[in-house]
C-alpha cells in the first residue's frame, strides 16, 4: 500500500477514482441534517448498524429532501439479508416474491428495507420479451446502485455522518433538472416495463426533463406493458393518479403514446371535447387535495376516469330499448371488464366505483321521500361530489348540483319547501309496489 502511495506521489500522476467507489457529500454541501428524516427509519438504521451492518436511507426520500419537498415515506437500504433484518426487528415481516422485502413497523410508521441487490446473472429468470421474473440475488452497495433505476433514485443517506453518498451523479442531474436512467435505456426497460410509467410521473412530479436517450425508446417500447401483470400496472397508475401532478401526468402519458397500454378506453375518452373537460376537473381537483394534504379516493378518482365510457354505453343500451336503470348496471359492468384484463382494480375499489355511478339517476328524483333516503345513503357524499364534477363538466344542469347543495344544508320546513311536485307517472309505480303479493289480490282490480 505505500509503496503504491510512493509511486504515485513521484510519478506526477493522479489516482484515478474506483467507479465502484461513491462521490461521498457531507451535509454542509447538501443541507439535509438527521432530524429531517422520520425517526422511524432513524431508528432502523442505527439497529442495523449497531449490529455491524451497512444501512441508509436511500431513494426517493433522499432525491425529494434534495430538491426541497416532503418525502412521502423513508426507505432503508441495507447488506443485512431480509433474515437478519426479521431477527433485529420484533415488528417486522417478510413479503415479496420477485425480491423479498422486510416491513418493519415503527409505532405507526412501516418502514420498507431492502437488501442491496446484486447484479444481474446470465441465467436470471426472465420472461420472452426480457422482462424479469425472478430477482432475489443480493450484492454489493455499488451493485445495488447500478440496479436502481434513475441517478436520482440512487442517492444513499447515513444517519450516522449525515453524508450522501451518490454513485451515478444523482445530485448532479438533480441540479440540472434531468431525469437520466443508469444505463443502457432500451436493456432497463424490457427488465421491468413499468420504468416507462415511472419516468413519466417522476418528470411530472419534480419538474425534470427526461434526458433524451431515455424518452427516445418509451413510445417505441410501449407495447412491453401489455406483459406487466394487471395488480403492477394498477398500482402504479395509482401512484400517477395521486402524485398531486395528475395533470401533468395524464397530459404527459399521451404525449409518449402510454395511454393505450393502460387505460383502454382512456385515450377515446380524451378525444370526446365532454369526456376530457371531466376528467381533468377531477384530475385538478385531486391535485389540489394531495397538496393541501387532504385524503383521495381511488373509487372516485377511476369512477370519473370511467364515467363517460359507461355513458356511452348506457346509452346504446337505452336506445335498444333495455329499461334505463338495468340498462345502467350493465354498462357498468361492460366498462369495468374490459379494465379489468389491464388493472387489477380491487374488489372493494370496483364496489365504491360502482355506488358512486348508480347513486346517478338517483339525483334526478327531487320529490317525496326519496331525496331523504337518498341522504341517508353511506356514499351519498362521493355520489354528490361525482353530481357536482358532471354539472361543472357541463353534462348536465348546473341547478340540480346547486339544489342538492342548498337540500342537505338546511332541515326541516325549508327541506320540505324545496321538494319538487310528484309527478302521476311517479305515484302511481308507487302505489303498484305496495299491493300485495300474493296472485288473488294481484288478479283483482284496484279498489280506488
Amino acid at each position: 500500500m505505500i509503496r503504491k502511495l510512493i509511486s504515485r506521489v513521484f510519478s506526477g500522476k493522479k489516482p484515478q477514482a474506483n467507479r465502484h467507489e461513491p462521490a461521498v457529500i457531507p451535509v454542509s454541501n447538501h443541507g439535509i441534517t438527521r432530524d429531517r428524516i422520520s425517526s422511524g427509519s432513524r431508528r432502523v438504521c442505527e439497529t442495523l448498524q449497531s449490529h455491524g451492518h451497512k444501512a441508509y436511507v436511500v431513494g426517493g426520500a433522499v432525491r425529494d429532501l434534495l430538491i426541497g419537498a416532503e418525502p412521502k415515506d423513508f426507505d432503508v437500504a441495507t447488506d443485512a439479508t431480509p433474515e437478519e433484518v426479521r431477527r433485529y426487528f420484533r415488528r417486522s415481516r417478510i413479503i415479496g416474491r420477485r425480491f423479498q422485502i422486510v416491513h418493519v413497523m415503527m409505532g405507526q410508521e412501516t418502514l420498507e428495507v431492502t437488501t442491496f441487490r446484486g447484479a444481474l446473472a446470465e441465467d436470471t429468470k426472465k420472461d420472452e420479451h426480457g422482462r424479469v421474473l425472478h430477482d432475489n440475488v443480493f450484492g454489493s452497495q455499488a451493485e445495488d446502485a447500478a440496479r436502481r433505476d434513475f441517478t436520482a433514485n440512487a442517492l444513499y443517506y447515513d444517519p450516522a455522518t449525515e453524508a450522501v453518498l451518490d454513485y451515478h451523479h444523482g445530485v448532479g442531474d438533480l441540479k440540472q433538472k434531468t431525469l437520466r436512467m443508469i444505463g443502457e435505456p432500451r436493456a432497463r426497460y424490457r427488465e421491468d416495463p413499468v420504468r416507462m410509467l415511472r419516468a413519466v410521473r417522476l418528470a411530472a412530479k419534480l419538474g425534470l426533463v427526461i434526458d433524451p436517450e431515455a424518452r427516445k425508446p418509451i413510445r417505441e417500447m410501449a407495447e412491453l406493458l401489455e406483459n406487466v401483470p394487471p395488480a403492477r400496472l394498477f398500482d402504479e397508475m395509482l401512484k400517477l393518479l395521486t402524485s398531486g401532478h395528475s395533470v401533468k401526468c395524464l397530459t404527459q402519458l399521451r404525449d409518449e403514446g402510454l395511454h393505450h397500454g393502460l387505460l383502454p378506453l382512456l385515450d377515446v375518452i380524451l378525444e370526446q371535447p365532454m369526456g376530457e373537460k371531466f376528467v381533468m376537473l377531477s384530475l385538478a381537483n385531486t391535485d389540489d387535495r394531495v397538496r393541501r394534504g387532504k385524503g383521495t379516493s381511488p373509487g372516485f378518482l377511476f369512477a370519473t376516469l370511467l364515467w363517460h365510457e359507461v355513458l356511452a354505453h348506457w346509452e346504446k343500451l337505452k336506445a335498444k330499448g333495455e329499461p334505463k336503470i338495468p340498462a345502467l348496471y350493465t354498462a357498468m359492468d361492460t366498462v369495468l371488464d374490459v379494465q379489468g384484463e389491464k388493472l387489477a382494480i380491487t374488489r372493494r375499489i370496483a364496489g365504491d366505483i360502482k355506488d358512486i355511478w348508480a347513486l346517478q339517476p338517483r339525483f334526478e328524483q327531487r320529490a317525496g321521500k326519496r331525496p331523504y333516503a337518498l341522504l341517508e345513503q353511506p356514499r351519498f357524499r362521493a355520489g354528490y361530489d361525482f353530481l357536482v364534477l358532471r354539472a361543472q363538466a357541463g353534462e348536465i344542469d348546473m341547478e340540480i348540483a346547486d339544489w342538492w347543495t342548498r337540500f342537505q344544508n338546511v332541515d326541516g320546513e325549508k327541506r320540505a319547501a324545496m321538494l319538487l311536485p310528484e309527478q302521476a307517472g311517479d305515484k302511481k309505480k308507487r302505489r303498484r309496489r305496495k299491493k300485495p303479493a300474493n296472485s288473488a289480490s294481484s288478479a283483482a282490480p284496484a279498489s280506488e
